[in-house]
């Protein structure tokens, strides 16, 4: 009967991804926001990262990995095509203060999140009534 030598082909790979301190709270969140303007990161992604000259980051795909610490390797590291190094300019606190409001993104936590004009709010289908995206101002 033969033996096995090596790692078993295919074997379950049980690496740990850092993920980052700052996921869920609400101050880091804040943070992150103002983190986001003040290094000009909207100058790139938009003002709520919906995308411009950078690539959204408000969609579900990502082509480096929308996991925290590949998130974090895309600021603090730099993308080709355009995506500049951050690390060595922004702390990395900073940055994991970026990626939690980068992740914040499309949830009920994200603050200041974008809010949709009344004429371009789609109408619903089955009762005509406008469909709004993010908090809408009260009448």
């Amino acid at each position: 009967m033969p033996t096995a030598v090596g790692p078993i082909p295919g074997a379950e790979n049980t690496a740990a991804f850092q993920t980052d301190p700052y996921i869920g709270d609400p101050v880091a969140l804040q943070d992150g926001r103002r983190l986001f303007n003040w290094y000009n990161c909207s100058g790139c992604h938009g003002g709520h990262g919906g995308g411009g000259m950078g690539p959204s980051l408000r969609d579900k795909v990502w082509l480096y990995g929308d996991r925290d610490d590949q998130i974090f390797d895309s600021i603090a590291e730099g993308r080709s095509n355009g995506m500049p190094s951050w690390g060595t300019k922004i702390p990395s606190d900073q940055i994991w203060q970026l990626v939690a409001y980068i992740k914040s993104m499309r949830t009920l936590q994200e603050p200041d999140p974008p809010t949709e004009p009344a004429n371009e709010q789609t109408p619903n289908p089955v009762d005509n009534e406008r469909i709004a995206v993010g908090p809408q101002p009260a009448h």
